[in-house]
């Protein structure tokens, strides 16, 4: 286990203030974030350093020891944090926030400039996200599943639709063709003579795209794993080709006919996203605002008349 510096300092705000509430509100961060730093300290040094009463953390001998030892070392770090960030400005909330790169790219990294406070973005798994959510290490999360944390809530938004694109200048006669007759067999070998994009994590959402239409899963390799979704619409942009990615992330490119909306499939396939954060948290204000931003967008994309790039 890593030392972090942060545990110091939320023990020493702890110690001072006796108070996990009082530390939370002092540090900015949610008071699960705090017991999380404090329980990652003891379990690093190895004993109990406060005792729990109903109204105060009361420090053991060992953290009085621990405290007049590191007191100096932690006032000269904050100095210097203050002293040498020249964007540091005490009366921010600093919100923490998880959701694919995908998602941040398309949705609020144009916004981020405009927010009243400040923001760290935390990309990875679905789960993972959950998990920090609940012990206090994210705020907010914009997910697409559910978890079933006590402590936690999800709040849907707006709905994503998988679909297959191509690239603009791909042609799609024959697939509309073959689509409007129906001839399924002859329409899938037909798209695995094509060229495809795909993501190593997406393989599974093109294979239930796949088994959704033609009840079996795709035998055939992709010709192009790329690093994400966004390679993916640049690489297909007023080229051929074809990919399985959900249609708000490539809405721009559709309206200017860089890519053309090739099938939505037999059975739309759709994924609700959500808002998940903590049903008690103290950046409801900032939260909100983000919420807001991402509920604009997606009532925009849903007005929009995407369909009408179908080829």
């Amino acid at each position: 286990m890593l030392l972090n510096f942060e545990w110091f300092r939320t023990f020493k705000t702890i110690y001072e203030t006796g108070s996990l509430t009082a530390t939370a509100q002092a540090l900015y961060v949610s008071q699960p974030g705090v017991s999380l730093h404090l329980n990652s300290l003891e379990s690093y040094v190895g004993y109990k350093l406060f005792d729990r009463t109903a109204r105060k953390m009361v420090p053991t001998e060992k953290a009085k020891v621990l405290y007049n030892y590191i007191l100096e070392a932690v006032n000269r770090l904050e100095d210097a944090e203050v002293h040498f960030h020249k964007t540091s400005e005490a009366n921010k909330s600093n919100i923490c926030i998880g959701m694919c790169l995908e998602t941040f790219q398309f949705t609020l990294e144009q916004y981020i400039s405009t927010l009243p406070f400040n923001i760290n973005i935390k990309f990875g798994e679905y789960p993972d996200m959950q998990h920090d959510l609940d012990n206090g290490l994210l705020d907010l999360i914009i997910t697409p599943q559910k978890g079933n944390q006590t402590n936690l809530e999800y709040i849907p938004f707006s709905k994503e639709r998988i679909v297959l694109v191509a690239g603009g200048k791909q042609d799609t006669k024959e697939l509309k063709a073959l689509i409007k007759a129906g001839n399924m067999q002859d329409l899938e070998n037909w798209l695995k003579e094509q060229i495809w994009y795909t993501t190593a994590a997406d393989m599974e959402i093109m294979r239930k795209f796949w088994y959704q239409n033609f009840n079996k899963h795709p035998d055939f390799r992709p010709n192009y794993i790329v690093p994400n979704k966004c390679s993916i619409v640049r690489c297909l942009s007023d080229g051929k080709g074809f990919a399985v990615i959900p249609d708000f992330l490539c809405r721009h490119e559709l309206d200017a006919g860089k890519l053309k909306l090739a099938w939505i499939g037999n059975k739309v396939m759709e994924n609700t996203l959500y808002f998940g954060k903590r049903k008690k948290t103290m950046y409801g204000k900032e939260i909100g605002m983000i919420e807001a931003l991402f509920m604009e967008q997606a009532a925009a994309f849903s007005n929009s008349d995407a369909e009408s790039a179908l080829v």
